[in-house]
């Protein structure tokens, strides 16, 4: 009775082991690829679990068809990565248009099974060309400036580079040709550094040009340095609402919250750059918080003092502006509100922004008003003044931003600096739009 059964079991084995060789290869290639230079470099990673007998890359332009590359070997691997470079250097018949690349992948088993990878790309053959305005931008530690600029050739990224850092390019506000960008000379910024315009493409291409720029020595701000005397009431304070769970010695937490989420708490600052608007939402210059004192300016370098012992350094980006105990909070321009919430050791924190990556940040509230998305005016009160976060006394912490590097506010509460800078080179919105 069991020999049938057995007999058409062998039957079916040569046919079970034959569909195991019949599964295709699986392709994936990363990064996903939109456009092909002088020699853009591509991994495409295959799985077969009989190996890859061929792999090929071609080209398609125009209707005309040219095989980009070819695997050397044959893997027997199961998963194998093709690193390789296509472009111009290897199809010297391509040149800048659209184009059509194909992946062919050819399993090792029994049926050479085939997996095709398609997808539509630019070929850019030439760099952009980048060139900057003639004018003298003055500089200064801390302070910004506005670079207006032309790119021709196809681009994906646009703006001024200061040393490491980079900030945006965006199109000439009323429609008008060319660019601008907004840029910071940062308060750390090593001096002498030349700002740069530039330009690149997803081709790889990178292409500067140098500001013309003027330093001048003896108006450079001189940073002023203070000694913070931490009392065990401020201590207990601080160590109670930024970190009520911990555990240990108390002087330890303390400086852990001074450096580690000042560090966390200012990068999460400068991500709010990703939600600017691409417009000027304001038209006339920033104010400054009424009747205010200024008990901190920027880029103060603070000593804290415990016990006769100095136990952390900080720089404070901002200026602290002291009235009265829960004072109105004031938007310093038209703008919408980006963030709305607790944040660490600016306490009770709202961030307006003012579009094209300029940004207002009001810490330590006692009271917030305003939510995230509202739109606010110059002068609207948004919540109340207090010593939440990181605050020895009722005041407002108040800073400002651009794309992401704070800088010191005082040129944009001035209204001759907002003309000189600003005004004569793009148009701002007029009065009441």
């Amino acid at each position: 009775m069991r020999t049938p059964i057995i007999a058409a079991n062998l039957l079916l084995l040569p046919l079970s082991l034959a569909l195991t060789g019949c599964g295709k290869p699986s392709l994936d290639v990363d990064p996903p690829l939109t456009t092909i230079g002088q020699a853009t470099p591509i991994a495409v990673h295959v799985h077969d679990t009989h190996g890859v007998s061929k792999l090929t890359v071609t080209l398609v332009q125009n209707g005309a068809q040219y095989q980009a590359w070819q695997a050397p070997a044959v893997s027997k691997n199961a998963d194998t990565t093709f690193n390789f470079e296509v472009g111009v250097k290897t199809t010297p018949q391509l040149h800048d248009g659209p184009a059509h690349l194909i992946l062919e992948a050819t399993s090792g088993g029994l049926f050479h099974s085939t997996a095709h990878w398609e997808r539509e790309v630019s070929v850019v053959t030439q760099p952009p060309v980048v060139s900057a305005d003639s004018d003298q931008h003055y500089l200064y530690l801390g302070m910004a400036d506005l670079a207006t600029m032309n790119v021709t050739g196809p681009y994906t990224s646009a703006g001024v580079r200061v040393g490491n850092q980079t900030f945006r390019a965006w199109p000439m506000p009323g429609g008008k040709p060319g660019l601008f960008s907004l840029f910071a000379f940062a308060w750390n910024m090593p001096p002498g550094t030349i700002p740069l315009a530039y330009a690149s493409n997803a081709a790889g291409n990178d292409v500067t040009t140098p500001l013309t720029v003027v330093f001048p020595k003896k108006e450079q701000p001189v940073y002023t340095q203070h000694e913070i005397q931490v009392s065990d009431q401020f201590m207990q304070k601080v160590l109670g609402e930024l970190d009520p769970n911990g555990t240990g010695d108390p002087v330890e937490r303390f400086v852990k919250i001074n450096a580690e989420m000042r560090k966390s708490n200012n990068k999460t600052l400068a991500d709010l750059r990703f939600k600017t608007a691409n417009q000027f939402l304001w038209h006339q210059p920033f104010t400054r918080q009424s009747h205010s004192q200024a008990e901190a300016t920027f880029a103060d370098v603070r000593s804290y003092i415990y016990h006769g012992k100095k136990i952390d350094q900080q720089v404070h980006l901002g200026y602290d502006l002291a009235v009265t105990q829960h004072v109105g909070v004031e938007a310093s321009n038209d703008g919408r509100v980006v963030w709305a919430a607790p944040l660490g050791i600016y306490g009770n924190c709202i961030v307006v922004d003012h579009g094209y990556g300029l940004q207002t940040i009001y810490g330590h509230l006692s009271r917030i008003d305003v939510h995230e998305g509202d739109m606010v005016k110059r002068s609207q009160i948004m919540g109340l003044s207090g010593m939440t976060g990181m605050a020895g006394g009722d005041h407002v912490h108040f800073a400002m931003q651009l794309d992401g590097v704070q800088i010191d506010p005082k040129e944009w509460w001035d209204a001759h600096w907002i003309q000189d800078h600003i005004v004569r080179r793009v148009d701002l919105p007029e009065s009441g739009k």
